[in-house]
């Protein structure tokens, strides 16, 4: 229907353009946002005289003819990855053959990146995956899974239930599910308490979540995690509770001690997630790192952008790399760091991407359950009736 492709606009044009074009409707499309930013745009689409709507889950999910298995969360940045690993992990034990389904991250041609399969690293390469993506494919794929992802659900999905007896849809930017699950596992952050019930559509996750993830107890104050168990109960009294620690795994620990070192964390999770750092920093500190550079000085191009753009940045460099350029600001504001040591838990491999002057100690993180019940206890549980 449209042959010159779908124009795009800013949104700062929304009111012009729903008065030019006698706009009857607007339907609130993305996610990670406050239930204040969405009632702002609300607000702004009503006093220009058209309709607002959110597309609800009954509109939007399909169903498949194999189980499901969906990972979600209240923010970005909560743990919804190591959570798909552990799920991963679980189905291997139990010997299903399992797919993962990426919530879709597309920045280039819409067309190539219709119905994309990874299944080797070298597979990120030929698609040129940014790094964002990355983030998201690498362990999955280092851990031997099959990864869709792409724009185009419906005929994802036609080619994963070909090749897998089990779906697990790895959820992004605190969407709900694509696909109608199964078996709905929602992870809450304890660094950001409450935040499970401001946020869109974080807390419609909560709603509907079979059982809640509260992860990183570890590193998170006692008094927060009791505030989001209490949440989560008042959400959806119903839900298993499943507390995680998020366990930090440094390839080289001895490497940090007594080093000046810099930072560098998961794009999404410090930037629109507001988390101020993540699994790098905590790294940095238990390891004896003699000083954590502030980066800020250092910066350029996209990644000074994000330090004016997201205030809760101090110590931690957004592995941002949306674009070829992106990735290059990214490795000059490394380079350019007066610091001895690269401390990175970005999933992605940082050296493959980027040129850098200084070795790197990669940080990795992996869920880690706290008692009863375990994921693989709630998903053979799940599977039982579904199987």
């Amino acid at each position: 229907m449209y042959p010159k492709g779908i124009p795009i606009y800013s949104e700062k044009d929304l009111t012009k353009l729903i008065e030019e074009n006698g706009v009857d409707t607007v339907v609130f499309a993305y996610s990670d946002v406050s239930h204040l930013h969405v009632m702002h745009k609300a607000s702004e689409v009503l006093a220009a005289g058209a309709s607002f709507m959110m597309l609800g889950p009954t509109d939007t999910m399909l169903k498949s003819s194999k189980p499901v298995i969906a990972v979600c969360a209240a923010r970005t940045g909560s743990g919804k990855s190591q959570t798909s690993r552990r799920v991963l992990d679980a189905l291997k034990k139990m010997g299903e053959k399992s797919v993962v389904i990426r919530h879709p991250m597309p920045y280039g041609d819409l067309l190539a990146q219709r119905a994309q399969r990874f299944s080797r690293l070298e597979d990120l390469d030929r698609a040129k995956c940014t790094v964002e993506e990355r983030e998201e494919y690498e362990p999955l794929i280092a851990r031997g899974a099959v990864v869709y992802a792409g724009v185009d659900y419906g005929e994802i999905l036609r080619q994963a239930e070909k090749e897998g007896d089990v779906i697990i849809w790895d959820g992004g930017n605190n969407d709900f599910p694509f696909y109608k699950p199964d078996l709905l596992i929602v992870v809450v952050d304890p660094h950001r308490a409450g935040h499970e019930t401001l946020y869109y559509p974080g807390e419609t996750n909560v709603r509907m979540a079979d059982v809640v993830v509260v992860n990183k107890v570890d590193t998170a104050k006692a008094e927060d995690v009791r505030t989001v168990k209490e949440n989560v109960k008042s959400l959806n009294p119903d839900a298993t509770v499943i507390e995680c620690r998020s366990k930090i795994i440094v390839d080289d620990p001895s490497a940090i001690r007594g080093k000046s070192v810099i930072v560098v964390e998961d794009g999404p999770s410090i930037t629109h997630g507001e988390l101020a750092y993540g699994a790098a920093y905590y790294a940095a500190k238990m390891n004896g790192a003699r000083e954590i550079v502030d980066p800020k000085e250092f910066a350029v191009g996209a990644i000074k952008d994000a330090f004016h753009r997201y205030p809760q940045l101090s110590v931690a460099i957004p592995a941002v790399g949306y674009s070829e350029q992106q990735t290059k600001d990214l490795q000059e504001t490394i380079n350019r760091a007066a610091a001895e040591l690269v401390v990175s838990a970005t999933p992605v491999r940082l050296t493959e991407v980027a040129k850098l002057n200084k070795p790197l100690v990669q940080v990795r993180y992996e869920l880690e359950e706290i008692g009863k019940p375990t994921i693989e206890d709630v998903v053979r549980a799940a599977l039982k009736p579904v199987k």
